[in-house]
């Protein structure tokens, strides 16, 4: 099918996506290989769990590979593998990954697997894990990816919740300074869940070779013998893959994505949000077990027919901070999708840029940011370094595409610091009161969505619609509440300030910690920051701020303390009350970059706290747990 002409810039499409999303989705389903296409786009029937395409049948595998083939890209390059940690390349052809994956989809069906049934993935970024993602894709079967290196337990209850007939994994994961064995972790897992697959695939790496037991089965040998399996056209409402979200306690909370929904609304993303087109170098440097690397690394390029980066690496210290220019050049990305985290992690270590001069990026048009708040001075500090776009946009695992971006491919908006932009298509963001009432530009209130969400979103919670509703549909009536806090300006320009819980109540007062954050990391010397709030006995609760410092600098920390305490009062007032700001080593994160707020919060205030599952280094939060429970101002 041919996609139909836009219509006259945003302003006409968004309005339209409003008004007439029935007509505006169809035509944008155009762009999909359909084996039987939709006649309707929205099925409202048991709203408030609303369907997309309720009529349609494709597979989205065919749409990721066969079809680019079958069109004549058959040896365009689909698939770019970079790995600094292990010194390895390989790259696959839209051909040579379609042959691997119908080999591996042959290897899941000769294990018995078939439409519908699930299988959890436990891999590393290397390209079995895009493989084996494409391959249950291919016949219909449900993928779940679990983070590779989770710790047994969270990777047992996942396997509990999912119930999957087979388990693939590697037989071990590689940082910068260790290797991580997963099977031990695989096998632990399997112990203390109920639930147990029927066999487990394991990739074996050089690095370290995993034990094996009758159970499991080794990739290479299994592939050696399996018949490649075309593509099982599955219903548009069928689900595609579970993910689960991070830091979930108790049962897991798993995030249902459908099949043709999520193929119609990231195939317009990255034309019209990403600006990136058929041939054309993409690269989000997240991981596969994130929603980013599911909808950004897996599905949207190769839907769209580009060139696709996996990269196994960090930004820093594989081997320095001028990694992601390295890729750059050498790949020709047009486009970098990675989190602010990221370029903060460069800024600190070379905070002049001065890695850049070795690399011509000169194929880079875009910058794109997202998975936490971008603050003002990394946005600045990227954009002059590179001199192009740096391009916020926001979005959630539970949304699996943009909600507010800068629609680059579509009419580009001026970019304004502190703002991801405007609402995407299907997406009508508003700002409620305290009441549930539209509140006026300017004002601060809950960020929520008017039902129905647009295709590509979450359909419910695995198995649990109550859930679904309980968790996300019940605080306002008619809305899906987004967690996080913000407020609209004039020009429509939504601000995103955070989660709604890091708001703080200071004598009366509710302040943002996130507009804390943009004065401390507006300071020269401050690489990254966070301010918490804290129970105070007189206030209520105070801020605190934590700062981690530029490299190579030599000024005394106590002074530059000063400075940032000052210059919140200055900007937002003494009723902010931030008199203590603490420097230190780094700061807590997920493995996506995000920083641990609440943790470090409820360290503060005394409480014994679980830390989350998708922690990065707990060394971190056991540095900081000294400076955290200390009433004792530093300045």
């Amino acid at each position: 099918m041919t996609q139909a002409p836009k219509q006259d810039g945003y302003a006409a499409e968004y309005r339209r996506s409003l008004e007439d999303p029935e007509g505006f989705w169809l035509d944008a389903a155009r762009a999909i290989d359909w084996t039987v296409a939709p006649t309707r786009a929205l099925d409202t029937s048991e709203a408030p769990l609303y369907r997309w395409f309720p009529d349609g049948r494709l597979n989205t595998c065919h749409n990721a590979l066969d079809r680019h083939v079958d069109d004549g890209r058959g040896e365009q390059l689909a698939l770019v593998y970079d790995s600094p940690v292990t010194g390895r390349k390989a790259a696959f052809t839209y051909r040579e990954l379609r042959d691997e994956v119908a080999r591996f989809a042959g290897v899941l069906t000769g294990l018995g697997a078939a439409q519908g049934d699930r299988v959890v993935i436990y891999m590393p970024m290397i390209p079995e894990a895009v493989v084996a993602m494409l391959a249950c894709a291919r016949i219909g079967a449900v993928h779940s990816v679990v983070f590779g290196g989770f710790a047994a337990r969270e990777l047992a209850v996942r396997i509990d919740d999912a119930r999957p007939k087979l388990v693939i994994a590697a037989s071990c994961g590689i940082e910068p300074a260790r290797v991580v064995p997963y099977k031990p972790l695989l096998d632990d897992a399997l112990a203390l869940a109920e639930h147990q697959p029927e066999h487990c695939v394991i990739r074996q790496r050089p690095q370290c070779t995993a034990e094996m037991t009758d159970r499991d089965l080794d990739w290479d040998q299994a592939m050696e013998t399996a018949e490649p399996v075309g593509c099982v056209p599955v219903a548009a409402t069928d689900p595609l893959y579970i993910l689960y979200t991070s830091g979930t306690t108790g049962r897991p909370k798993g995030v249902v994505r459908d099949n043709g929904g999520h193929a119609v609304a990231l195939r317009w993303s990255l034309e019209n949000v990403y600006d990136t087109h058929p041939g054309e170098v993409f690269w989000a440097a997240s991981d596969v077990g994130w929603v980013v690397g599911h909808s950004y690394i897996v599905y949207a390029p190769l839907l769209t027919g580009c060139t696709t980066v996996l990269y196994e690496g960090k930004p820093v210290g594989t081997p320095d901070a001028g990694a992601l220019w390295r890729v750059i050049a050498e790949h020709r990305v047009t486009a970098l999708f990675t989190a602010p985290t990221a370029i903060r992690a460069v800024k600190k270590e070379d905070p002049r840029g001065a890695l850049l001069d070795a690399h011509d990026i000169g194929s880079l048009r875009h910058l794109f940011l997202a998975g936490e708040r971008l603050d003002p001075e990394t946005y600045r500090w990227a954009t002059d370094l590179l001199g192009v776009p740096v391009v916020d946009n926001w979005w959630q695992t539970e949304t699996g595409w943009p909600i507010v971006a800068n629609p680059m491919g579509l009419e580009p908006h001026p970019l304004k610091a502190g703002s991801p932009t405007v609402p995407m298509p299907g997406y009508d963001v508003r700002i409620l009161d305290a009441t549930g009432r539209d509140a006026p530009p300017g004002a601060d209130g809950a960020v929520a969505i008017r039902l129905p969400l647009p295709p590509g979103t979450l359909l419910t919670v695995w198995q649990d619609d109550a859930r679904y509703v309980r968790s996300y549909l019940s605080a306002y009536s008619g809305y899906y509440l987004t967690g996080d806090g913000g407020r609209k300006d004039d020009d429509g320009y939504v601000y995103v300030m955070g989660r709604i819980d890091d708001v703080i109540n200071v004598a009366g007062h509710r302040l943002s910690t996130g507009a804390m954050e943009e004065v401390l990391a507006a300071h020269p010397d401050v690489a990254e920051c966070a301010v918490v709030g804290v129970t105070d006995p007189l206030k209520g609760q105070v801020p605190r701020g934590l700062v981690v410092l530029k490299a190579g600098l030599d000024r005394d920390p106590r002074d530059i303390a000063t400075e940032l305490v000052a210059a919140v009062r200055e900007t937002i007032g003494p009723v902010a009350a931030l008199r203590r700001v603490d420097v230190v080593a780094a700061l807590p994160k997920t493995r996506s970059g995000k920083i641990l707020r609440r943790t470090m919060r409820d360290i503060a205030d005394g409480r014994d706290t679980e830390l989350p599952s998708t922690i990065d280094d707990p060394a971190v939060i056991e540095a900081l747990r000294p400076v955290l429970r200390d009433d004792v101002q530093s300045v």
